[in-house]
């Protein structure tokens, strides 16, 4: 698998610095009492975010990448950091959020994985399925033990005294949860949230699925965050309530085209007419198929 190293820089309010990092980044320097980087995939690993938040000592990772190699690259920048690893926190159940886990367990051995239950009983469900069908595909980058996380006890993880706190844990929806930080006012950790990519729809077939995904969207804007780190975003993506409006207007759009396409493969056609630079079209080839019963999910 090749990676290319590309750096995209961005500006945010005065509040925080971000450094962000496709392969490789640069640490930012900042008075906020919290700092993130965020490791930005590439498509063969669909493009998925990892989040490192540090604070003066300590560090969290929120999800791990896909691949092993993915998981390396998270886990350089927290040695290069300095700061104690204390949890690996895990926000979905898909192999792109949790296969990295093992890596950065055998480095950090100190480090909790840890996820809500929803997230774990779907992991524990979905994980020898996922483990067969993907191994033989990324060969050495394959995970050799995947590890099940083990239960956050309660709703909030800390990073130096600063709480990161876990939403959406109830409900139609509560497998796919979202991590909100007060104190830097950045949302993170949330496969609810796509930029720039055509949005996986696969598994949210259900009419009540799609209200509760178009709520939890709602309360992400209602807390008028500073900084919003997408579950998958293409390189570049600005980290901003953009990703989660585009989100929004791409499931409104998928909703309405499905209505009057006659097949899966017209409602591929007028999604990638209505979004013609969207990347990771699986996510609409499956999403379209599924979503008019061709194929089951």
């Amino acid at each position: 698998m090749s990676y290319r190293n590309r750096l995209t820089r961005f500006m945010f309010p005065a509040l925080m610095t971000l450094g962000i990092m496709a392969s490789t980044g640069v640490s930012a320097q900042t008075s906020a009492p919290l700092t993130l980087k965020v490791y930005n995939a590439d498509s063969q690993s669909f493009h998925v975010n990892a989040v490192v938040v540090s604070g003066k000592t300590e560090a969290v990772v929120i999800d791990s990448g896909f691949t092993r190699a993915d998981a390396l690259r998270v886990a350089a920048h927290v040695l290069d950091s300095g700061k104690q690893l204390k949890t690996i926190f895990i926000s979905n159940a898909d192999p792109d959020f949790y296969f990295g886990a093992e890596v950065l367990k055998g480095l950090f051995p100190e480090a909790q994985v840890l996820t809500t239950p929803a997230v774990r009983a779907k992991i524990q469900a979905k994980m020898a399925g996922k483990v067969a069908f993907w191994a033989p595909k990324m060969g050495a980058n394959a995970p050799q033990q995947p590890i099940v996380p083990e239960l956050l006890q309660g709703t909030r993880l800390m990073v130096d005294g600063e709480a990161l706190e876990v939403r959406g844990t109830t409900g139609a929806l509560a497998h796919r949860p979202y991590v909100w930080i007060p104190s830097i006012q950045t949302i993170a950790g949330n496969i609810a949230i796509f930029g720039n990519l055509h949005v996986w729809t696969a598994d949210t077939q259900k009419p009540s699925e799609r209200k509760a995904w178009l709520a939890q969207l709602d309360e992400i804007e209602a807390l008028q965050p500073a900084t919003v780190v997408p579950g998958h975003m293409a390189a570049g993506t600005a980290l901003d309530m953009g990703a989660v409006r585009y989100t929004r207007d791409y499931l409104l759009r998928f909703d309405t085209e499905a209505a009057q396409a006659q097949s899966g493969a017209d409602l591929i056609e007028r999604m990638k007419k209505a979004y013609p630079q969207a990347g990771l079209g699986l996510a609409l080839e499956i999403g379209a198929k599924v979503n008019k019963g061709e194929m089951p999910w």
